[in-house]
């Protein structure tokens, strides 16, 4: 039996404590699979003996809508109903030697 895929895409990012270090920082918009996730306390962080980073936890892993304006318009316009056939049957190109 195949697993469900409800839930598959959840996602947990490191949110920073109060006095972060520059690693914790940098990792705080980049989201992870949960079993890709680095561990806490990260292995360049400063404050290893205080350190006061946590997961944020998502619903997603892809974040926010990736489709905006343009991209939405090209999807709408793929939608379309295939153009008419114009060729007769058994109509073929003409070759040229």
């Amino acid at each position: 039996m195949a697993a469900s895929s409800k839930g598959s895409w959840k996602a947990v990012a490191v949110q920073p404590g109060e006095s972060a270090c520059a690693a914790a920082k940098e990792l705080s918009s980049k989201r992870f699979l949960p079993g890709k996730a680095p561990r806490l306390p990260l292995p360049d962080c400063t404050l290893q003996d205080r350190c006061q980073c946590k997961y944020r936890h998502y619903g997603d892993r892809r974040g926010e809508q990736r489709r905006f304006g343009s991209d939405r318009a090209l999807l709408a316009s793929k939608s379309k109903p295939p153009a008419q056939e114009r060729r007769r049957p058994g109509e073929r190109r003409e070759r040229k030697h």
